[in-house]
This record gives structure tokens, C-alpha cells and sequence, in this order.
């Protein structure tokens, strides 16, 4: 047992300095001026059309991989939802962002249940305790809608879960089909952003971005989701 604990904090120690490694890199190599120039997005842009274009299989395997690394090292999502729709387009990005961030939190939760379980249900256990029985009663069904209506941060919402002891099996297929319309929503408005870089040649005004059907519907179906998600909210976390 001591020897198991102790194999335990070892790991711990080891994940923690990757994820520090990779933020000092990942910094390193960008600053806030990638993000929030147009033309090196504009750039950008057609550097990973040529890519995508060149070998679309490749492109998506490594682009799954590299959002599975993602979750497991930082634990959230919403940047590589929208970069998948822009890359991808919709179909195709939603494709890859549900199953690349599903594997990489399902990994994630693996992860946590072994390593730091106990740690989890110190912090965790008397705030989500009113869950523990839904949980018993339809692990599966309640998990799903745990996934769908969401309001907690990705990682805390990856490694929660450890709480109700919940099927790996029912983890992964929860996460698939209760994340898929907002991640849906996400790759719609990554793909819109795509096609108004694609038809401008300097970026346009934000009411003219914000009037564009690419970027209106996919807010109104986050607006229409988000109102679903607080109303059963309201019923799951009573």
C-alpha cells in the first residue's frame, strides 16, 4: 500500500511537470499577437488549407491526437472546438472534436481514478453528494445529461466523476453524445469565422462579423442550449 502511494505521488509529480513543460513551450512559441493579428491568421489560415488539402486522412489523425494531448494536458476545450470547425468545417471538425476530446477526458478521468481519487473526494464529496444517488439509479442516463448541460469548468467536469465510480464505458459514450450539440455549435462558429477571413481581405467590423448568418446562428444555437442546460439544471443539481 505504501509502496502503491508512493508510485502514485511519483506519477503525480511527473504529469504535473509535463503540463508545465508543455505550457513553457506552448508559450514560447506563441505570443497574443498570433491570436489577434488578422493577417498572420489570414496566413495561418492557408498554411493548414494547403496541409489539410494535401492529405485530409493524415491531417485529421493528427489533429485527433493532438486534441486527445490537449485535454489530458490542459483539461479544457473551447479553444480546439473552434479550431477544428475552422480547419475542418463542421461536419468533419465535430467529428474529430467529439471524439478527440471524449478519448482525451475519458483517459483523463482513468487517470485521476487512479492518481488522485482520494484527494478528489476530500475536496469534491460533501458539494456533489446529492448527485451520488442519481448516479446509482441510471448511471448512464444521468451521466448524459450531466455532459450535456455542463456549467462546470472541462477538467473538474472530466475527473468528478470519480465520485459516482462511473463505468468507463458509460464515461466515453456519455461524453460522445452529451457534448456533441454544443460541440457542434463551437465548430459552426469556427467554421463561419473561416469563411469570413476567406471572403475579406482586412478584417471586417464587429457588428458587420456579428450580423454574418455563419456567426449569428451558431450564438443563437449556443444562446437556445445554454437555456435548455439551466432549466434541467435546475431539475439534475436540485
Amino acid at each position: 500500500m505504501v509502496n502503491e502511494n508512493k508510485l502514485k505521488i511519483i506519477i503525480g509529480i511527473i504529469y504535473l511537470f509535463i503540463v508545465m513543460g508543455f505550457l513553457f513551450l506552448f508559450f514560447s512559441y506563441f505570443s497574443f499577437d498570433d491570436f489577434s493579428s488578422f493577417e498572420l491568421i489570414k496566413n495561418n489560415r492557408n498554411k493548414l488549407n494547403e496541409i489539410k488539402n494535401s492529405n485530409l486522412f493524415i491531417a485529421s489523425v493528427l489533429f485527433l491526437i493532438g486534441v486527445i494531448i490537449w485535454v489530458m494536458l490542459l483539461g479544457f476545450g473551447s479553444p480546439v472546438t473552434l479550431v477544428g470547425g475552422f480547419i475542418f468545417g463542421k461536419w468533419i471538425g465535430t467529428i474529430l472534436i467529439v471524439f478527440g476530446l471524449s478519448i482525451g477526458a475519458t483517459i483523463l478521468y482513468v487517470s485521476a481514478n487512479y492518481l488522485f481519487k482520494d484527494l478528489i473526494e476530500k475536496k469534491f464529496s460533501s458539494k456533489f453528494s446529492n448527485l451520488t444517488e442519481k448516479f446509482k439509479k441510471n448511471e448512464f442516463i444521468f451521466f448524459l445529461i450531466y455532459r450535456f448541460v455542463g456549467g462546470i469548468p472541462f477538467f473538474i467536469s472530466n475527473i468528478l466523476p470519480t465520485l459516482f465510480n462511473v463505468k468507463i464505458i458509460n464515461f466515453f459514450l456519455g461524453s460522445v453524445i452529451g457534448m456533441t450539440p454544443q460541440l457542434f455549435i463551437g465548430a459552426s462558429l469556427g467554421a463561419g469565422l473561416n469563411k469570413i477571413i476567406e471572403n475579406n481581405q482586412e478584417l471586417p467590423s464587429i457588428f458587420d462579423i456579428i450580423l454574418t448568418p455563419d456567426i449569428y446562428l451558431p450564438v443563437i444555437g449556443l444562446i437556445i442550449l445554454v437555456l435548455i442546460g439551466i432549466i434541467i439544471r435546475k431539475k439534475f443539481y436540485k
